[in-house]
């Protein structure tokens, strides 16, 4: 007789959530879309804004001066780069939970569960973004902006500070779910340290994005994109427990 262990080894991907076409699609599609949408979000700041305005955005205590600013100078622009970053956070979603039933064990699940809080939580921020520009269509960017600045902290933290607390989940599940893929060999050193260092880029409500945004979220590329290939060719590396096939 198998083992019940042992068919659990043997069973194909596809017999659990979220399935390998699932799976492989997002592990590819998620952190090249949420990449992209980092840097439309950086090039729509850049383009939308005067150099005089840029450097009075800089001048503000908080990045929410200048993303409204740059709304109303180009809202489709903006309207897209916040669309297209709130898509690469859903699909991130099945693409971190495929990852942690390749790893496997309870450092895994607890990191892909606190991930999936900090993407909840990115999704929170996207429909105060889009309150925010919405509201600066109806009454003006400066009866917008003080209102909005005004409650600014509020809006930010959310009902019971619950969206602020599960934005913590995103910097302490990418440290454990880039701990466990490294210990289980399904990540080398390298790419298990770009999935850290992606999992600090910033959370909040009207953010701008930075070059190194950009370029942290490339990583999350480097390392999520391969293994999405596999996922797709039914070519996985061995689960935990195996050889490591996977050393970089």
């Amino acid at each position: 007789m198998i083992s019940q262990l042992a068919l659990g080894r043997l069973a194909p991907m596809n017999t659990f959530f979220p399935g390998r076409w699932i799976s492989g699609a997002t592990l590819v599609l998620g952190p090249l879309i949420m990449c992209a949408g980092y840097l439309l979000r950086h090039l729509g700041t850049v383009t939308a804004l005067t150099p005089q305005q840029h450097a009075w955005a800089e001048a503000q205590p908080f990045a929410a001066y200048g993303q409204l600013l740059a709304y109303t100078s180009a809202p489709a622009l903006l309207t897209l780069a916040y669309a297209v970053f709130a898509v690469g956070a859903v699909l991130l979603f099945p693409a971190f939970v495929a990852l942690a039933q390749r790893v496997g064990g309870g450092l895994a699940w607890w990191g892909a569960t606190l991930l999936a809080a900090g993407l909840f939580s990115r999704l929170y921020f996207a429909g105060a973004d889009q309150t925010a520009f919405q509201l600066a269509e109806v009454i003006g960017l400066d009866q917008a902006t003080n209102a909005i600045m005004k409650e600014y902290v509020d809006i930010s933290y959310g009902p019971w500070r619950v969206p602020v607390w599960a934005s913590v989940g995103q910097y302490a599940g990418s440290l454990l779910l880039a701990v466990a893929a490294w210990r289980s060999g399904v990540f080398g050193t390298a790419r298990a340290a770009m999935l850290l260092l992606a999992g600090g880029t910033w959370m909040g409500v009207l953010k701008g994005a930075s070059i190194p945004d950009v370029l942290v979220t490339g990583l999350l590329c480097v390392a999520l994109v391969p293994l999405g290939a596999q996922v797709l060719r039914d070519r996985l590396p061995a689960p935990a427990g195996r050889p490591k096939i996977l050393s970089w």
